[in-house]
């Protein structure tokens, strides 16, 4: 019996434009005088997830309880629209791991003039984000062996994927860890490559 299913959620009204940020209530001001001093240092390093520690990673999160979202992609330049999508991921369950692709496969999937931004500087920038919890880069251009390790109990997907169009050795590994795959609409309009064409017309 299959435990995979497919959810396409609607993204919230407020976030369906960049303006609509605007519109969302606004959060008391950080606490200030000697409360401040009660909360405890972040440290965005903390959250990168070397490879071969992957497996340990996840055992520990397992043992606490959490339900383990993961996705992955290239991240080359961050945009509303990714931080958008990663928000939805991390809602999805307890816990959010990024995988990144490395550099040369960015380089075999986007082009020659791909990434823009180093493999550990895109993984740092995902990790210094409150909806992430782990950042783990891989070498592959496909993230089976990545989710293979990474044992997630929901698999998100950005974009027009369906079960039938979603990479055939992705789809198993998730089903061979008992997962979960939702995908998740992107925000139109905002994308890394509209971005870069933009900036090169500067």
């Amino acid at each position: 019996m299959k435990t995979i299913s497919c959810i396409t959620p609607r993204l919230p009204r407020q976030w369906r434009s960049a303006a609509g940020l605007f519109e969302r209530e606004q959060r008391p001001a950080w606490p200030i005088g000697p409360k401040s001093a009660e909360h405890r240092k972040v440290n965005f390093c903390d959250k990168l997830v070397p490879w071969d520690r992957l497996p340990q990673w996840r055992a520990a999160l397992r043992a606490s309880g959490k339900r383990l979202v993961v996705t992955n992609g290239c991240f080359d330049l961050m945009h509303f629209g990714h931080v958008t999508y990663l928000e939805a991921a991390r809602n999805q369950g307890g816990a959010l791991l990024v995988g990144v692709n490395g550099d040369e496969a960015v380089r075999q999937l986007k082009g020659e003039s791909r990434p823009i931004n180093h493999q550990i500087d895109r993984a740092a920038v995902l990790a210094a984000l409150e909806s992430v919890d782990g950042v783990c880069i891989f070498s592959e251009k496909t993230a089976t062996r990545f989710l293979t390790f990474a044992q997630p109990d929901i698999y998100v997907k950005g974009g027009d994927y369906t079960l039938d169009t979603l990479n055939p050795d992705e789809r198993q590994s998730i089903e061979e860890c008992e997962g979960r795959i939702v995908i998740l609409p992107f925000v139109p309009g905002k994308s890394t490559t509209s971005l870069i064409e933009k900036i090169s017309k500067l």
